[in-house]
């Protein structure tokens, strides 16, 4: 690694919607996938930040995903909206009904956005905390690709499968979590290879179905496994069911690369959920979820979920964020600074 340097979020966006306006996207996709990587870069989440720009390039590249595509948003019930990506990103997709969606919420008290025929390869909790902040309950899941063997099966099944949470709170921002339902994120073993580190026990199998510790083997030819072993495998094919089954996407098992080398981005289906808490709660919401967060701290919670993320945020804004040189210098000549 060569030194560390700091970076404004501005400039970290704008670089990123260059290099991704240069292969295929248009200026308005562009903007959305820099401003969620860019959001996962300054909150600490480099498995999601520019560690994935060769995958979006070589994916763009290799004719699987169209960077340029117009989503379709179908109003099709008092609470339920349909979206088709048209081989698009989520992110445009949920751009395009996001207005429509927290109007459905406001009127109805909870409102669905199921997404099809999408690709998806960020973090998720860009696109539910902003709903938290204008006063909703949201939750969103995606499946991905086949990289994670169920409870008590022999080969890869369903996706890394991530389940997003976020809650308004009456005394700080929002509570917010991302995690996938294997016992560890994808990028993060991508990461752990990368750096000769090795993986924590019960992580993944090798091509053998061996327990092993050693990233390249769950890499190639190996998967993950589930979290808490049958509640993570629970939690998965739930996520599948919702994101997949609901919305009219691909299972994760049903993605196939195989006619574009170099594609490595799941096209899969995305569910998002807005509840609005003022419609039905018999209390005031979001002091009662101060309520529950007092007595979490009285029982020696010291770090709640997402409040990790919130203090690389503010290490950020204070000091920039923080990037190996050697890569901020590729991402500038990539977008043609």
């Amino acid at each position: 690694m060569s030194e560390q340097i700091h970076v404004s979020f501005d400039e970290l966006r704008d670089a990123l919607r260059r290099v991704f306006a240069a292969h295929g996207c248009s200026d308005h996709v562009a903007g959305l996938i820099a401003e969620n990587m860019a959001i996962a870069e300054r909150d600490g989440a480099a498995s999601h930040g520019i560690f994935r720009v060769d995958g979006y390039i070589s994916t763009l590249k290799s004719g699987w995903v169209d960077g340029k595509a117009e989503p379709v948003i179908d109003d099709v019930a008092p609470g339920f909206i349909r979206a088709d990506a048209r081989n698009g990103f989520t992110l445009a997709a949920t751009d395009a009904a996001r207005h429509q969606l927290i109007a459905k919420a406001r009127e109805n008290g909870v409102a669905i956005l199921a997404i099809h025929n999408s690709q998806h390869f960020g973090a998720l909790w860009p696109d539910i905390e902003p709903f938290a902040r204008e006063g909703f309950v949201a939750m969103s899941m995606v499946n991905s690709m086949a990289c994670v063997v169920p409870y008590g099966g022999c080969k890869p099944v369903y996706g890394t499968n991530p389940l997003a949470f976020a809650a308004p709170r009456a005394g700080g921002d929002p509570v917010v979590f991302d995690q996938a339902s294997s016992a560890m994120a994808n990028g993060d073993v991508q990461i752990a290879a990368r750096e000769g580190e090795a993986l924590p026990p019960g992580a993944g199998v090798d091509a053998g179905g061996n327990p092993t510790t050693d990233p390249k083997a769950v890499l190639d030819g190996g998967a993950l496994l589930p979290f808490g072993g049958h509640k993570g495998s629970s939690i998965a094919m739930m996520v599948e069911i919702m994101g997949a089954a609901l919305t009219g996407g691909k299972f994760s098992f049903e993605v196939d690369w195989s006619e574009h080398p170099g594609a490595v981005i799941p096209h899969t289906g995305q569910f998002i959920l807005l509840i609005d808490p003022g419609q039905g709660a018999a209390r005031p919401f979001a002091a009662r979820v101060e309520e529950l967060i007092g007595r979490l701290r009285d029982a020696g919670v010291e770090r709640l979920p997402g409040e990790r993320r919130y203090a690389a945020r503010r290490r950020a804004a204070q000091h920039g964020i923080p990037l190996d040189a050697e890569d901020w210098a590729r991402l500038r000549e990539r977008a043609g600074i």
